[in-house]
């Protein structure tokens, strides 16, 4: 990652692998005093174990921000597509409990 440009920007690189992405269907947040872990986890109807698929560790400020750019792109995915509905209204019969581990609540 090459972030000296005249301008003063940030170069970001995406790998050909990383941009595949990996599919979550949970993801299970825990925080002590100094970081957020949050790891992303698939899910599969009737299989009672589960990988974690990817484990992202954050700074608090850095938790805090994720969450500002996250209710923003929510507002305006909404506002372009329309309410997403909230799994927990009922009607998801593959919704597991959340869990957290660590230090604090989930």
């Amino acid at each position: 990652m090459d972030n000296s440009n005249d301008n003063n920007q940030l170069n970001i690189e995406l790998t050909e692998d990383v941009a595949q992405g990996i599919y979550s269907n949970l993801a299970v947040i825990s925080h002590s005093s100094s970081e957020f872990i949050l790891d992303f986890i698939r899910l599969m109807p009737g299989v009672p174990k589960a990988k974690v698929q990817s484990r992202i560790i954050l700074t608090p400020e850095h938790a805090k921000r994720l969450l500002s750019a996250l209710q923003e792109n929510i507002a305006k995915y909404e506002k372009q597509f329309g309410s997403i509905k909230n799994p927990s209204g009922g009607g998801n019969t593959f919704m597991p409990p959340i869990i957290g581990f660590g230090g604090g609540e989930a």
